[in-house]
């Protein structure tokens, strides 16, 4: 998913919400994703989270209040987000980012119920263990990305988070910051 594939639209408009945590995207097909900055920092296209092979997907958790710090335009296909955890490794091509925005029902639950299974949380104060890999919960063993603190548990058992509301309520003129699908030359 993270190549560029000359059928996908391209980004019309990209907001950044900072206050709700959402990255709003318009593409010229006329499909507009408004993709919470968790969702983004969970499924990153980034080795640390993938891993580097098949079956060394690292479970991110402790992510709820994740922010943005600033995006990077990456030449015309790709946007480098910096989260707020210190993450910026995650290339996020115009491809990938159409496919988050329009597969995130299917990703939460996925993203859910993996960190139920996992017995961990979204919520960062719950976090303190080392990060979970796959789903067979083995440590992520690439020391590349060592002391990196991912696991926790949820706070009850039987309760589930519910995903934010990619659909909430216009942010504040304040909250947002354009960013620039054309580089100065």
């Amino acid at each position: 998913m993270a190549g560029l594939d000359s059928s996908t639209p391209i980004p019309t408009r990209v907001v950044v919400h900072k206050q709700s945590r959402v990255l709003e995207l318009g593409f010229a097909d006329g499909r507009q994703f408004r993709v919470p900055f968790e969702l983004m920092r969970v499924y990153s296209p980034s080795a640390e989270v993938r891993g580097h092979g098949p079956g060394q997907e690292v479970l991110q958790v402790g992510k709820r209040e994740v922010g943005i710090d600033e995006v990077e335009m990456v030449g015309h296909y790709a946007l480098r987000p910096r989260f707020t955890d210190g993450h910026d490794t995650g290339l996020f091509s115009w491809d990938y980012l159409y496919w988050l925005g329009s597969q995130q029902t299917e990703l939460w639950k996925d993203y859910l119920e993996r960190l139920e299974a996992a017995g961990a949380s979204r919520d960062a104060s719950d976090a303190g263990a080392a990060p979970t890999q796959g789903s067979a919960g083995h440590g992520h063993g690439c020391q590349s990305h060592a002391g990196h603190s991912h696991a926790g548990h949820e706070p009850a058992a039987g309760q589930r988070a519910a995903p934010p509301a990619a659909e909430s309520q216009p942010p504040a003129e304040s909250d947002f910051k354009a960013v620039p699908l054309t580089r100065p030359r």
